[in-house]
C-alpha cells in the first residue's frame, strides 16, 4: 500500500489509514461501492477494495454483491 514519508522525521506512514473509509462510507450516507469510496478519498480502486476487505475481516464493515459490484455497508 502506498505510504507518506515524513520530511521531518523521515518515518513512513500509511497513506490511507483505515479510518479515512470509515469516513469516507460516512460521508457516503453510511453505504457505497469501491468505486465511490475510491473517489470521495481520491485512491485507486484496488487500493479502496484492499483497505475495505481489511475493515470487513475486522467487522468493521460488510459487503454484498449487488450485480457485479460490493456495496460496503457501516454498521447500525
Amino acid at each position: 500500500m502506498p505510504k507518506n514519508r515524513d520530511n521531518k522525521t523521515g518515518e513512513y506512514t500509511e497513506a490511507y489509514p483505515l479510518d479515512k473509509f470509515i469516513s469516507a462510507l460516512e460521508s457516503l450516507g453510511g453505504t457505497g461501492g469501491t468505486q465511490e469510496v475510491a473517489e470521495e478519498i481520491g485512491c485507486a480502486y484496488r487500493t479502496a477494495h484492499a483497505k475495505l476487505t481489511e475493515l470487513e475481516e475486522e467487522n468493521e464493515v460488510t459487503s454484498r454483491k449487488v450485480g457485479n459490484a460490493k456495496l460496503w455497508k457501516l454498521p447500525e
